[in-house]
């Protein structure tokens, strides 16, 4: 394949080029890749995206526990389909059990651990509703203990965190978006029983690395790692499950190597407007990738765009390549643009109707929880400097 090839490929395979079209959000999740969250709308716009879904779908899907967000591969929250729940889940088990270690060093043994677990759980249960941080520690009073200036320089400034870490990782809690919404980060927590894990976790990773490779349409070694923190040794055992072969620099899954020879970069336009954090670029950390030609080395705010491994701004793509950068200006009620080239009348007709889907259904596109117009405003600007310069 050359560069655009590839592009226009994982473009595919990421269901971007309108086959996802219809599908509901499970099904785009499960086949597209788990959308990261951070308290950002990259899920809604991944959907939108990919299907046409509208946040309030979304929300009733979520409100549904059709998808749902959860901490998964390298301990990240992620939203993801209802049938990824309990396998998924047990991937971000050790991130969530790593800070009991650090309690322990703190001088807290497993066994306060243990009895929290169990009060906390006790209390969800017999709630009327989610309860959030602050009406469970009241509710646990003193077996809620604090770790003082030590834990804090640690990041576990009580005991308490660990617990909820722990109980959402085996199931027997979940997080709920106190407005329902996924792009921020105010949670309460409800009791929950979810099915245990029958995998084992070589089954679990083999799952993932399935997953992964046909999300992404192949990838390299280090890419692979990076997404799933296994180990060479476990990643390694993955590929061999999932008879993965190397193909052209990337593992593949055996009924893509053809698939991806046979594949041809369609003629006509593809416009999307993506968040930087798109699985797009996320799964393998290879935005530089996108990127054709010299349009690599523009620069904003003194700044290559393809000399960072996290795009700063979101990105304008035509079939896998980025044609431009966007940010969303509240204060206007409009999309901020940068276009290397003259748009076309697809280009300006996509700005427009993810445009007006921020607006009327998000308000705001934030890139993750502390993100805010105040904070963006000057790559706003940049934004707006760079296309009266062009």
């Amino acid at each position: 394949m050359d560069s655009a090839t590839r592009r226009a490929w994982s473009w595919h395979k990421q269901g971007l080029d309108g086959s996802l079209a219809g599908s509901d959000a499970a099904t785009v999740l499960s086949l597209a890749g788990w959308a990261r969250s951070v308290g950002g709308a990259n899920p809604y716009l991944t959907l939108f995206a990919r299907a046409g879904i509208r946040r309030e779908q979304a929300d009733a899907d979520v409100a549904a526990l059709r998808i749902h967000e959860l901490p998964t591969a390298r301990g990240c929250t992620y939203v993801l389909g209802e049938d990824d729940f309990p396998w998924a889940l047990s991937l971000g088990r050790g991130a969530a059990e790593a800070t009991v270690k650090v309690l322990d060093k703190l001088g807290v043994e497993r066994g306060e651990v243990a009895a929290l677990e169990a009060q906390t759980l006790e209390i969800l249960r017999d709630a009327n509703g989610p309860l959030d941080p602050k009406q469970l520690k009241e509710q646990l009073g003193e077996a809620v203990r604090s770790l003082g200036d030590a834990g804090k320089k640690k990041g576990v400034a009580t005991t308490l965190p660990t617990v909820l870490g722990l109980l959402q990782a085996d199931g027997r809690i979940r997080r709920v978006p106190v407005n329902g919404r996924l792009d921020q980060q105010r949670y309460a927590y409800t009791a929950w029983d979810l099915s245990p894990v029958h995998e084992s976790g070589e089954d679990a990773r083999a799952m993932l690395m399935e997953k992964y490779l046909g999300w992404t349409g192949g990838a390299t070694l280090k890419q692979t790692q990076w997404f799933t923190a296994f180990t060479v040794a476990q990643t390694k055992a993955a590929l061999e499950a999932v008879d993965a072969v190397e193909h052209e620099g990337l593992w593949m899954l055996p009924r893509d190597v053809q698939a991806a020879e046979d594949f041809t970069l369609p003629p006509e336009e593809q416009i999307q407007l993506l968040a930087g954090s798109d699985s797009l670029f996320l799964l393998r950390r290879n935005a530089v990738e996108h990127f054709a030609g010299d349009d690599g080395d523009r620069a904003l705010l003194n700044t290559k765009v393809a000399l960072q491994a996290d795009l700063p701004d979101h990105p304008i793509v035509d079939r896998g390549r980025i044609i431009g950068l966007w940010q969303y200006d509240p204060g206007g009620q409009r999309i901020a643009h940068w276009l290397f080239e003259p748009p076309s009348a697809p280009v300006s007709q996509r700005i427009a109707e993810v445009e007006e889907f921020i607006r009327e259904d998000l308000g705001d596109f934030r890139s993750f929880s502390l993100d805010s117009p105040a904070s963006r405003q000057k790559r706003i600007d940049a934004l707006n400097a760079a296309a009266g310069q062009r």
